[in-house]
């Protein structure tokens, strides 16, 4: 026997009725080659053994499935049954789809009698029971064959009926022109079927017969057209936070490196990491051993799963020995089979010993790369010449194995995030006490830790002073890569003391009581989100508690690669016990069917695939505005999250716009629970009370219960999302502070308050924007300081005026002249590293007792040859606090820092801009002035610390010249 399975079926789910009568199978009583049929299996294949045996495979088997088949009438006959004269045909899943397509166009059952059309579903699809076919034939002029990929039921059904008399039309991959219909490729669903089969029945039944509502329901709404490219952005999986292959799957400069089986596939997603292709499991490199001896690259990387190698691919390990080919294996050692959810890996070796065997196998030289020099302890065993070193020479290791003849190993072993995050919640492995922080104020927003780390828990956010970079504590696996980052914002913590409440509400205070909603009494519920975030999960308490409310669930999680943070599509029906589906349904929700559509994130929320099935005037959106950010928003500074107000209209434009219900649910569950887990619940709970959820609110609590799984905390999670519903104004009685908005001092002197209400008819932006930026140059420097910088803002804006009411350029000449004034030098540094800020930011999130470590790299140690960072901790807030006295001495000959070439360029950078906007406000036009505002914008781009910002600061400088020209 064997099972064609897809995705619907593998991830799908439904509710069934059971019992021990449910079932009936008979055996079927015949005879075969004059004998009563008896099924034979031969151990042995020699001889007339095996004649036999073929003997019985082609015709014995035949008879006795065919037979079984007949006699269980396991195939289905609906539909019209005498005087039809158009018949279609699907099996299994398509069956499925193909009657939600029909019943979606008017043709349910009764329908399908009256207007002649019968349906077949074979359950046995090879061998077809010819019987049954010939039976089904009877009568009919056409039929009609829909099923995915190749011709398959077509070409048999074509083969039974082929020269019998009145034989029917066979059509399906092909029409009646010979044209191409139902598509051999891609997935096949409802709505596809319903758009290649109308146009047929239509031609067949008339269209009367089909129904005009048919069109409007499968027709995707015109203001659901393609997005702008600019506020579109895709979410594509990613590595978890702390994954070992954000690091291990990079190769020295002028290398390429062997796709995969595993996680580690997903570095072919990134161009920079130059691996190229992929292979089936176990045959790993065995095409760079083909391919070595006619092309002029010399050498090669191969990545591997020590999962992989354990099952298959040591014996292309072993080829390659063989052949003297010029590879390194990369084994990247986890532990863990992670692709599949985690298991062990059967069979599998530890370091030392993969080592020994590696060596028996003939490998030339054997390297062993990890977090944890220390864990192997001094009787490890290794093989003669393993050298074991730190993971941060990973470079330098693979330029060593690369100059090797033959097949070396670079052994990477460090555990899957993803498993030793649930060990330490199963209290198996010890929490880290460190953590790491970063101060907000001293970040530039570089990328550089997100490009070092590859880690989704390092999160851009948007702040006062633009991007910025900080640490989501809750989805951290305190792997640290992010320390790499070349800047002196991050810090490590020791939580101690008391931590303080982060909001009013004690997470225990919502009681059960609440006022119930006007809820409907079946329906579609979608839900978009995350992998890892709990999506399948909130599915399936869905599932469970509409089993305990005597109703009917049929679901659907379309995951793909969503467990390693890449959109998850979850789909559940519910439905009465009484409800018509003894014929079925597709368990995938379709173009406009949904009631309720549960973003729980907006990336994947707006995709225009996924609010099809949304449609105004039935679905309602129940929305987490969390701007959780993608792989390529981390490793990029150019990748901007799209505007809230384009996001927010174009899932307003697909669903009931008043009814909607939008709020920040990672941030209200960060503040609430101190985890991003229950955010999915919160969301969950404002869906039932929007009344769009159609299980009572007892069976979702008792359903949480039995899931077992931080009970009071979901629970609560699910009452507040309630309650958000309930009382409008919830979230804001919290006083709960919005995410990306820092307390800012504004008490501006006098002196600066004239200064700035002379600016000649600013607006209240560039006001405030003023009155924040000049309070900070004073502490920067000084008063004279913050009045130069006032004076050149005004100075833009008169030229401004006078060509017009625009004010977005002495806006953004306000912004990027502080930047560039403000440039962040060791006193500077010290200054924003002892403000009151950051040390209160730090006390909430780690406790009042929590112990600072400041991580730094100072440029002259890097002189001295110095490449890692040091700690300082008290004698950094020593440090830190003569430093910031000593600002006075900044830009004059008793500078010691500012005689490097580094600072010389960042004091000429302000007059460098000034002569650009000079330039700019010479040839001031209406013509000319997007052009100026481009201009004033580009210092955006100088972020970073040493060569990270001069690097920034040739692309700016090169990008000026080819605007100015």
């Amino acid at each position: 026997m064997s099972l064609k399975i897809v995705t619907n079926v593998a991830d799908g789910y439904s509710t069934i009725k059971v019992g021990p009568g449910r079932v009936q199978v008979e055996r079927p009583d015949f005879e075969w080659d004059g004998v009563p049929w008896q099924h034979t299996q031969q151990d042995s294949l020699f001889g007339p053994f095996a004649v036999r045996q073929e003997l019985e495979i082609h015709e014995g088997r035949m008879e006795a499935t065919d037979a079984f088949t007949r006699l269980n009438k396991l195939d289905l006959v609906t539909g019209a049954t005498s005087d039809a004269r158009l018949g279609i045909v699907a099996a299994g899943k398509t069956y499925y789809d193909l009657r939600e397509a029909l019943d979606r166009m008017g043709l349910d059952e009764s329908a399908l009698k009256q207007r002649g059309v019968r349906l077949y579903k074979p359950a046995v699809v090879w061998p077809l029971e010819a019987n049954g076919v010939k039976e089904f034939a009877r009568g009919l002029e056409t039929i009609v064959v829909v099923e995915e990929k190749r011709a398959f039921i077509e070409m048999f059904m074509r083969e039974i009926l082929y020269g019998s008399t009145n034989a029917p039309t066979i059509l399906g991959k092909r029409d009646a022109s010979n044209g191409f219909w139902f598509p051999g490729h891609g997935e096949m669903d409802a709505d596809l079927i319903a758009r290649k089969i109308r146009p047929f029945l239509v031609q067949h039944l008339g269209e009367d017969s089909v129904g005009p509502a048919v069109r409007e329901r499968i027709t995707i709404p015109v203001s659901l057209g393609a997005p702008d490219s600019k506020k579109q952005s895709n979410r594509t999986p990613n590595f978890c936070s702390g994954c070992p292959h954000n690091r291990s799957t990079w190769v020295p400069e002028g290398s390429e490196a062997g796709g995969g089986i595993g996680c580690h596939g997903m570095a072919s997603m990134t161009p920079t990491r130059n691996v190229k292709g992929t292979t089936q499991m176990g045959g790993e490199g065995v095409q760079w051993v083909g391919a070595a001896p006619f092309v002029t690259m010399d050498h090669r990387f191969q990545n591997i799963g020590d999962g992989t190698f354990h099952h298959s691919g040591s014996l292309a390990v072993r080829q390659a020995v063989a052949a003297g080919t010029n590879v390194t294996y990369k084994i990247l050692y986890n532990a863990a089979v992670a692709m599949t959810g985690g298991q062990d890996v059967d069979g599998g070796m530890t370091v030392p010993e993969l080592s020994r065997s590696l060596e028996a196998e003939g490998v030339s030289k054997i390297m062993v790369l990890t977090h944890d020099t220390e864990k192997y302890g001094e009787d490890a065993k290794f093989a003669d010449g393993t050298e074991v070193w730190y993971r941060d020479r990973l470079d330098e290791a693979q330029r060593m194995l690369r100059d090797v003849p033959g097949c070396t190993v670079l052994i990477y072993d460090q555990p899957c995030a993803a498993e030793l995050r649930r060990d330490r919640k199963r209290g198996k492995v010890a929490e880290p006490t460190m953590a790491v922080f970063i101060n907000e104020a001293v970040c530039e927003g570089c990328g550089d830790c997100g490009e070092k780390s590859s880690c989704l828990s390092v999160q851009p956010v948007e702040t006062e002073f633009g991007r910025k970079t900080s640490i989501h504590q809750s989805s951290c696996n305190k792997d640290f890569t992010c320390l790499d980052g070349d800047c002196p914002a991050f810090i490590e913590v020791v939580a101690g003391g008391a931590v303080p409440e982060k909001s009013a509400l004690a997470i225990a205070e919502i009681q059960a009581d609440q006022i119930e909603p006007d809820r409907l009494d079946e329906g579609n519920v979608l839900m978009i989100g995350i992998g890892g975030t709990g999506v399948v999960t909130v599915n399936q308490l869905l599932a469970t508690a509409a089993l305990l409310d005597g109703k009917e669930a049929h679901g659907l999680d379309q995951t793909g690669l969503a467990q390693k943070g890449g959109p998850v599509v979850s789909n559940l029906k519910i439905r009465r016990p009484d409800g018509e589906l003894d014929l079925g349904e597709a368990n995938k929700i379709a173009t406009g069917e949904a009631d309720a559509y549960i973003v729980f994130d907006l990336l994947s929320g707006t995709n225009p695939a996924n609010l099809e099935k949304a449609m105004p005037g039935r679905t309602v959106a129940l929305v987490s505005s969390s701007k959780v950010p993608t792989g390529a928003m981390v490793r990029d500074t150019s990748a901007e999250y799209p505007e809230w107000s384009a996001l927010q209209d174009s899932i307003d434009s697909a669903t009931i716009a008043e009814k909607n219900v939008y709020y920040d649910a990672g941030n209200l569950s960060d503040n609430l629970f101190r985890s991003h887990m229950p955010a999915n619940i919160i969301v969950l709970g404002s869906a039932y009370q929007s009344g769009v959820v159609p299980i009572s609110a007892a069976a979702i609590e008792r359903a949480i219960e039995l899931n077992g799984v931080a009970v009071e905390m979901n629970t609560q999670a699910f009452r507040i999302g309630r309650q958000i519903v309930i009382e409008p104004d919830f979230i804001e009685s919290l006083g709960i502070e919005e995410e990306g908005k820092a307390r800012r001092e504004t008490k501006v002197s006098q002196i600066l308050q004239s200064l700035i209400e002379g600016v000649p008819d600013a607006s209240e932006e560039l006001e405030r924007l003023l009155k924040i930026r000049a309070v900070e140059l004073v502490e920067y420097q000084n008063n004279n300081y913050a009045k130069k910088y006032v004076e050149k803002v005004s100075a833009v804006r008169k030229a401004e005026m006078a060509i017009g009411e625009d004010t977005r350029l002495s806006e953004s000449y306000a912004r990027y002249l502080y930047k560039l004034m403000a440039y962040k030098d060791e006193y500077e540094v010290a200054r924003l590293h002892r403000s009151k800020d950051f040390h209160q930011a730090v006390r909430e999130q780690f406790g009042d007792r929590s112990k600072i470590t400041y991580k730094l790299h100072p440029p002259s140690m890097k002189r001295l040859g110095l490449d890692q960072k040091i700690g300082l901790g008290r004698s950094g807030d020593l440090a830190f606090a003569v430093l910031r006295r000593m600002k006075f001495l900044r830009g004059t000959p008793l500078d010691v820092f500012g005689n490097t070439a580094h600072r010389k360029m960042e004091r000429g950078l302000v007059d460098e801009y000034q002569e650009i906007i000079d330039h700019a406000l010479a040839d001031l036009r209406p013509e000319t002035y997007d052009r100026a505002v481009q201009l004033a914008e580009l210092p955006d781009m100088i972020r970073g610390y040493e060569t990270v910002k001069e690097a920034n600061v040739e692309r700016f400088r090169q990008l000026a010249k080819e605007i100015l020209g």
